[in-house]
C-alpha cells in the first residue's frame, strides 16, 4: 500500500474556519511556501508558522507560457528534501489553480480554498542496526532466563507489535524493525542457552 506525502495548496482567499481546519490537519514542522504578498502574510500569521517567501509564487499579469511547470518544479523540490513533512503553498487564486492543474491533474476540483494532494513516497526507511542491538538485548535475556516462557514470549510480543505497527504507514518502519529484532533475539537467545549448557557454570 503506497505511502503518500501531503501537499497543502492554499488560497489567499481562504476563510478564517478553513485555516483552522488546515492547522489542525497539518503534520508537525510543515516546509510552508509563501507568496510575497499581504494577504500571503495574513494566512501564514493565521496559521502561526514560519514561511519561506518565494517570488514565483507572487500573481503576474503577464505570465509566461511554462509558469506551471516552474511552479511545480519548486514545490516538488521542497518537498523532495524532506519526504516526511507535509508542504503548505500559499498563493493567489490563480497560482493556486495553476499549481494544481499541473501538480495533480487527475484530481478533481474540491470545493473552498485549500486542496489537499498527495505524492507518492516511499516509506520511512528501518533502522537495521537499532533492530539488531535490540534483538541482541532480547536474546541475551531469553538466553539468561532459559526458561521455555520467557523464549517464546518476549520475541512473539516484538513480532505481534511489529506486525500491528506495519500496518500503520507512519509506524511501519519501527515494524519492520520490531520484526527483525524478534528474529534476531531467537537466534541470539538460542545461541546463549547453547553457549551455557555446553560450558556450565563452574565447570
Amino acid at each position: 500500500m503506497p505511502d503518500y506525502q501531503r501537499i497543502h495548496v492554499v488560497s489567499t482567499a481562504a476563510t478564517e474556519p478553513e485555516l483552522r481546519r488546515l492547522g489542525a490537519a497539518m503534520g508537525r514542522q510543515p516546509v510552508v511556501l509563501a507568496a510575497p504578498t499581504a494577504d500571503a502574510a495574513r494566512v501564514v500569521r493565521s496559521l502561526g508558522v514560519e514561511p519561506r517567501v518565494e517570488t514565483l509564487l507572487a500573481a503576474q499579469r503577464h505570465p509566461v507560457v511554462d509558469r506551471g511547470d516552474r511552479v511545480d518544479a519548486l514545490v516538488r523540490e521542497h518537498a523532495l528534501s524532506d519526504r516526511f513533512r507535509d508542504v503548505v503553498v500559499v498563493t493567489d487564486p490563480a497560482t493556486a489553480t495553476l499549481l494544481l492543474r499541473v501538480l495533480a491533474p487527475d484530481q478533481l476540483d474540491t470545493p473552498g480554498a485549500v486542496t489537499v494532494v498527495g505524492l507518492v513516497r516511499a516509506g520511512r526507511p528501518s533502522d537495521v542496526r537499532r533492530a539488531v542491538v535490540l534483538g541482541v538485548v532480547l536474546g541475551v535475556a531469553i538466553g539468561l532466563a532459559q526458561r521455555l516462557g520467557v523464549i517464546l514470549v518476549l520475541p512473539a510480543v516484538a513480532a505481534v507489535t511489529g506486525g500491528a505497527l506495519m500496518t500503520a504507514p507512519a509506524w511501519r518502519h519501527v515494524g519492520r524493525e520490531l520484526v527483525l529484532a524478534a528474529g534476531i533475539a531467537i537466534v541470539v537467545g538460542l545461541a546463549v542457552i547453547a553457549g551455557s549448557s555446553r560450558f556450565p557454570a563452574g565447570w
